[in-house]
């Protein structure tokens, strides 16, 4: 049994870990690289394997660092089947489509401008019509189900409270008389999030392969982050601006709304007009109804009375057609958009930024963990000019960052995650994490009697 480390080794996005056992080569996760732009687009066009030799892949989870690649997979000869949840599997054909229509988008607005300077196109890195070719391989598995993905390898998933449908992976394996269990934590939720069930802990594994994308620090209280934003909505509307909130499409954006509905009903903050520009968004609120099998007991208790805390909301319009996304950019009064994409590289959110980072009375909120080298990481970092399709910007909006809305586990939470394999794990993987915050999380589960504990570089592969 051979695991190799092809994506999300030493950095968080592009998760991609294939698994050699019994002659077969069984992938977990297939997702996009982000990063610095000659670098993305060298690493999700080459696979560092053929990917007509993968016999299954099963999906964590639907966000796009970790499904993201599966259009080229297929399009370079994958025919095997794709396992996840059913919500999984809903989310991943929609999330996959969605992002082909967008780097198309993208790459005319950005020939037009190169044309302009009588600069080569470019190429989208794959087409909504590829994105569709996903879905026959896409098999719905429900929590908790067995299944054989290969021969010799029994998996099942278990919820693992990060986003609708999110899963650990939990494979049992044989090999020439050989028995391990594999425990792939995929992204770990957080305890008393609202929305969603908290993650399963896992109860035995010889190996656990887990996220540290917060090894360094704790996460601060879900009630924090939701005064931090009542805050935000108070200050920038006393000085007529508009906040833009760069957000996930699915997970963030559904937390975010259903805050905003409980400070607006309770008057804690002016009742704006919050608008959520992203057609993904739209499409994914729409899927949250047909999966109450992922909610928890106060979202259900909500659904009971005919309503939805992240989609019926008053102030709440969701933007459909491009013409409705630009006349959001000719109102000046204040307002709330929320638009994808969540580190501000693709989608209708650069289209708002562009249009309102000069206005010093703007607040641009960022809620969510951001790449190096992305637009959303410049932006954390405090960058004064910045480049948006290319052009130059200077940011006079107010830059706001509140972390408390993460749906990653933070120090503790990982902590306590591996804790629970003490004297049953004979070894821990660490992924999905940058060098320090994993330095950090290796050190201390070291100290806690975890050992031995490895962090391997980019395509480096172990025998297990």
């Amino acid at each position: 049994m051979r695991l190799h480390f092809h994506g999300a080794a030493r950095t968080v996005t592009g998760s991609m870990h294939l698994l050699e056992v019994n002659g077969s080569k069984l992938l977990l996760d297939c997702g996009l690289f982000q990063g610095p732009r000659q670098e993305t687009y060298a690493r999700n066009r080459n696979f560092p394997f053929d990917p007509r030799a993968i016999d299954a892949v099963i999906l964590s989870h639907a966000h796009i660092d970790h499904s993201g690649n599966l259009p080229h997979l297929v399009k370079h000869g994958f025919k095997g089947p794709i396992y996840a949840t059913p919500a999984t599997a809903h989310l991943t054909d929609l999330m996959l489509r969605d992002a082909g229509h967008i780097q198309e988008a993208d790459a005319r607005f950005i020939n037009k401008k190169r044309t302009e300077r009588g600069e080569d196109w470019i190429e989208p890195l794959y087409t909504e019509e590829d994105a569709a070719q996903v879905k026959p391989y896409l098999r719905a598995v429900s929590y908790d189900a067995a299944f054989e993905p290969v021969p010799g390898v029994s998996a099942s998933l278990v919820d693992a409270g990060h986003i609708l449908g999110s899963a650990a992976v939990v494979l049992d394996l044989q090999e020439k008389g050989k028995k391990t269990r594999l425990w792939y934590s995929g992204d770990i939720g957080r305890p008393n999030l609202p929305l969603l069930r908290d993650p399963v802990l896992p109860d035995t594994a010889d190996v656990l392969l887990m996220e540290c994308t917060y090894g360094d620090r704790l996460q601060p209280d879900p009630q924090w982050a939701y005064q931090q934003l009542r805050e935000v909505i108070k200050t920038t509307a006393q000085r007529g601006g508009k906040i833009i909130i760069p957000a996930f499409a699915v997970g963030r954006t559904q937390e975010l709304v259903y805050d905003l509905h409980r400070m607006m009903r309770a008057g804690e903050a002016p009742r704006l007009p919050v608008y959520v520009d992203s057609p993904l968004a739209v499409n994914a609120s729409e899927i949250f109804r047909l999966h109450p099998e992922c909610f928890d007991a106060e979202t259900l208790a909500f659904m009971r009375q005919s309503r939805h805390p992240a989609l019926d909301f008053e102030q709440l319009t969701y933007i459909h057609s491009v013409e409705e996304s630009k006349s959001l950019n000719e109102r000046k009064s204040p307002m709330v958009i929320i638009a994808a994409s969540g580190m501000a590289e693709t989608g209708r959110i650069l289209h708002h930024l562009r249009n309102n980072i000069a206005d010093a009375r703007n607040t641009i909120l960022i809620v969510s963990w951001q790449a190096p080298h992305t637009l959303g990481r410049r932006l954390v970092e405090g960058e004064r000019v910045v480049k948006i399709f290319g052009e130059i910007y200077e940011r006079r909006a107010q830059v706001v960052i509140i972390n408390g809305f993460s749906a990653h586990a933070g120090q503790d939470q990982l902590v306590a995650y591996a804790l629970r394999l003490k004297d049953k794990a004979r070894e821990i993987i660490l992924v999905h994490g940058e060098p320090e915050p994993a330095k950090i999380l290796r050190k201390l589960l070291i100290q806690k009697g975890l050992e031995p504990v490895y962090y391997p570089d980019l395509h480096q592969s172990m025998e297990i």
